[in-house]
């Protein structure tokens, strides 16, 4: 049987960094709460990774943007959030900015009604993960659904209910000491 997991407003961790500037010992940045981590572009883009803006997108077949990416015109990939929820808290999530494959129909919707900012209606969609993230085993290519949402907030990622970590992780949440782990991983050392 598993201890009851304390409110993660009773972590002096949590405390600490929610509610106080911390200066990080790696990438020498002032920190102030939760934030999330992102990715520049999917894994297989082959160029630079500067990105263009959105509306760069029109006509193109081979082109990265902030939101949107094709290669050679026959792979479409769009800009995602995976949310891993913090165990011990109400509502406070982890995001990490995520890239995924969508079909050629499917990222046509997409793009057609982002500047809408009226896409709750649209999906789910299947989608392959694009990523390689820190701290996993291999992660390219898990599949997952993509579910856009309202308010052009970008669509969450929800994997496959496998046994994969990053899965389980989604599924049952991290801890801040796993938080603070990711952070460090990914050049951000809080602890």
């Amino acid at each position: 049987m598993t201890a009851p997991v304390p409110p993660l407003t009773d972590d002096l961790r949590w405390r600490r960094l929610t509610r106080t500037r911390v200066t990080c010992a790696t990438c020498g940045e002032t920190h102030k709460g939760l934030f999330d981590l992102a990715t520049d572009g999917p894994e297989h883009w082959p160029g630079e990774r500067p990105g263009e803006p959105n509306s760069a997108l029109l006509g193109r077949d081979h082109i990265l943007t902030e939101d949107f990416c094709i290669i050679e015109g026959r792979d479409h990939f769009v800009r995602c959030v995976l949310q891993l929820p913090l165990v011990g808290g109400k509502d406070e999530a982890f995001g990490y900015g995520v890239w995924c494959t969508l079909s050629p129909k499917n990222f046509a919707i997409y793009r057609d009604t982002f500047d809408s900012g009226d896409q709750s209606t649209l999906g789910p969609w299947f989608g392959w993960f694009s990523n390689r993230l820190k701290g996993y085993p291999e992660t390219l290519n898990l599949k997952c659904q993509v579910r856009p949402r309202s308010g052009r907030q970008r669509p969450l990622i929800e994997l496959e209910p496998t046994e994969h970590p990053l899965a389980v992780e989604q599924r049952e949440g991290i801890t801040i000491d796993r938080l603070l782990e990711i952070y460090a991983l990914n050049g951000h050392d809080l602890r």
